[in-house]
């Protein structure tokens, strides 16, 4: 309970100053940069997650899940701070739904992306196409993009496709990699 509510305060506090920076020149352009990573990571996981130290002092435990979460959420942080588009309400919105999915609907939603695994590609597909509204709403390339009216549905749809594209490459090759190993071995 401790370590869910220390979660939820550094996802507010995160979230909070995230919107404020991305109203910084270059800062969206390095926020889409960093959703674009998250979003091929999604796709290129093996599901693999780090080990992480089991913990008999609370305290510990509790700092254990707050650092796991803060990790682990960045993309969420990002993501929701950058789907506002600076639109406070809107963040309240989504921090409000997005916290007590990720609390209460984590077990539920890993079963369904077992079941249906393209709910996670349509997901990193999803980080993509805000990473790339995200890079065109960026103040340093808002003059530019006035003139490339075009581009406001090109970006998103580029990136979204380059999620896809580059996560499931480099899924593949990792893949082939312990197969032509073990090739090697014998």
């Amino acid at each position: 309970i401790f370590g869910s509510i220390g979660a939820i305060v550094l996802r507010l506090l995160l979230t909070f100053f995230a919107v404020m920076l991305l109203a910084q020149p270059y800062l969206k352009l390095v926020g889409a940069a960093l959703l674009l990573w998250i979003g091929i990571g999604l796709l290129k996981s093996d599901g693999d997650e780090g080990d992480l130290k089991a913990h008999s002092n609370l305290i510990a435990a509790i700092k254990t899940i707050i650092v796991a979460d803060l990790v682990m959420s960045l993309d969420n942080v990002i993501g929701v701070a950058a789907a506002a588009k600076g639109n406070v309400p809107l963040l309240v919105i989504g921090l409000a739904i997005s916290i007590p999915l990720i609390i209460y609907g984590s077990t539920m939603i890993l079963k369904l992306m077992t079941h249906y695994p393209v709910i996670v590609t349509i997901g990193a597909a999803l980080l993509g196409w805000v990473a790339g509204e995200m890079a065109i709403s960026d103040p340093a390339v808002g003059g530019w993009m006035a003139a490339h009216g075009t581009l406001h549905l090109l970006a998103p749809a580029v990136g979204a496709v380059m999620v896809v594209v580059v996560g499931k490459w480099l899924l593949a090759r990792a893949q082939v990699a312990p197969a032509a190993v073990a090739e090697q071995a014998h």
